[in-house]
Order: C-alpha cells, then structure tokens, then sequence
C-alpha cells in the first residue's frame, strides 16, 4: 500500500515536470491512452474525454511558446480502491511570457483532483481535474504564448 502511494504520487508529480521541463515523452507516459480532462474552473469550457495523444499535442503548443513555467504541488492525499486510485493535491502554476502588452507572468493557485488506475505498466493517470481557486497576473500571456507557440512548431 505505502508503494502504491509512493508510485501514485510521483505519477502526479511527472505531471508537472513533465510540462515544465518540456519533456513530452515522459508527459504521455503517464496517462491512459483515453483521458478525461476538466478544466472548466479555469477556461469556463466543459470537461471532455479525448485521447492522451491530442492532449499532449495541445499542450506542447502552448508551452512551447512560454519562456518558462513551474508547477508546485504539496499536501498530496491518495486513496486506494483496488485498482483505481484518487490523488487530491495542491497545486500553484506559474507561467511567464516577455511581451509588450502587459505584465510576464500569470499565476493560478487551487488543487488537482485526479483519477489513476492500474495498468499493466503501472499506474496511470485517467483523468485530471484542475480546481482553481484563485489567479493573479497577466492571464492574456496564456493566449500570446499559445499562438507562438504554434508557429514555432510550424517553422520546426
């Protein structure tokens, strides 16, 4: 049980080093290939099933064109159930993009909420549900970075 604990919260964990360190490969590895994402506190848009891969494929646009970005997470509380498991976490994402319309970075601060499950390689993650409980900042960098980020991919 204290393994599966252990496992269960670097999983989450990958999930932010994943993003921050722009390590793709190492970001899908840690979901299912069908994942259900909400992050509907934060873009207003409802949480959706899709594939692992469009998701990463998403992400990376709008990373690609941040200059840097740190995900902090803490105080994670798991429970198990078998072969299925909950991971509850605090979470503070900061993001920073160098532009001339306003301020570098944006913050967000609340808690993960996800589901994982067992696989034959290991726990992986189902779906993420993302509870923001408060931001701060320049929340228009998020849009300027997703565009660069698209082209600098396009040029690649």
């Amino acid at each position: 049980m204290l393994e599966d604990h252990t496992t269960i919260t670097r999983k989450v964990y990958e999930y932010a080093y994943g993003i921050d360190t722009r390590d793709w490969a190492l970001y899908r590895s840690i979901f299912i290939d069908e994942i259900q994402m909400d992050f509907s506190s934060y873009n207003g848009n409802p949480g959706s099933t899709m594939r692992a891969d469009d998701w990463v494929a998403g992400c990376k646009v709008l990373f690609t064109g941040l200059n840097a970005t740190q995900h902090s997470m803490s105080n994670p509380l798991v429970d198990i159930e078998g072969d299925r498991a909950r991971c509850r976490m605090y979470m503070q994402a900061e993001h920073f993009f160098s532009n001339q319309q306003g301020g570098q970075d944006f913050t967000i601060g609340g808690y993960y909420d996800d589901r994982l499950i067992r696989t034959a390689d290991g726990w992986k993650i189902e779906a993420v549900t993302l509870n923001v409980l408060w931001s701060r900042g320049n929340r228009h960098i998020m849009e300027l970075a997703a565009k660069l980020g698209a082209q600098r991919l396009a040029d690649a």
